[in-house]
This record gives C-alpha cells, structure tokens and sequence, in this order.
C-alpha cells in the first residue's frame, strides 16, 4: 500500500511548528527529515519515528509498527493532533538521530 500524498500534507502541517522539516518520496511512501537527519517517515499512512531513547522515554505505552517487509521497527506516533507534544518529540530526538552518510 502507498501513502497518499493527503496524509503526508497533513503530518507536515502537524510539524509545522518546528523549524526545517522536509521529506523525500521513497516508493510511495515518505522519508521525514528534521534538521536534515532522518527522524521517521509515513507508511502505508501511519506516522512511524526512529526508537531512539528519547522517543521510546516519551512515549512509553507507544505501539511498534514495520515500515515495510525486512525493516527495522519504528514507534507508531498515534498523538499526531498534539503539535506541541510533536515538536517537543523531535526536538528531544534530534541529538539522538544519526547524521547523514556523506555521499560519495
């Protein structure tokens, strides 16, 4: 299943608050950078994020979700009307994120 391009508006909008979110389109889904360090992405329109310990501290009770066949787990954000919880989540992430490969 594919994520409508509705649900990424949506999300982006809910993020909005923080300053220099973007996303890549990856097969029909999306990748969600914060500060150009990848944080989560949609699939199959749920809002996955990165386990990073920052994460799974605040959202403790938080369901797990595959973001496609052979990946790694990510937490479901199921609080996705919460803007302000939201842009405390990522900015307690950021630090956390691993930085992006140089490319060669």
């Amino acid at each position: 299943m594919v994520s409508s391009k509705e649900y990424l508006e949506y999300v982006l909008e809910q993020l909005s608050d923080l300053e220099d979110i973007s996303y890549r389109a990856m097969m029909g889904e999306y990748i969600i950078y914060y500060r150009s360090k990848i944080a989560g992405g949609i699939y199959d329109d749920r809002f996955l994020v990165k386990p990073v310990d920052a994460a799974m501290s605040m959202m403790r009770d938080a369901k797990m979700g595959i973001p496609y066949e052979g990946a790694k787990e990510m937490i479901l954000v199921e609080d996705i009307e919460n803007r302000k919880f939201l842009k405390e989540l990522f900015e307690a992430m950021y630090d956390e994120l691993p930085s992006p490969r140089k490319r060669k």
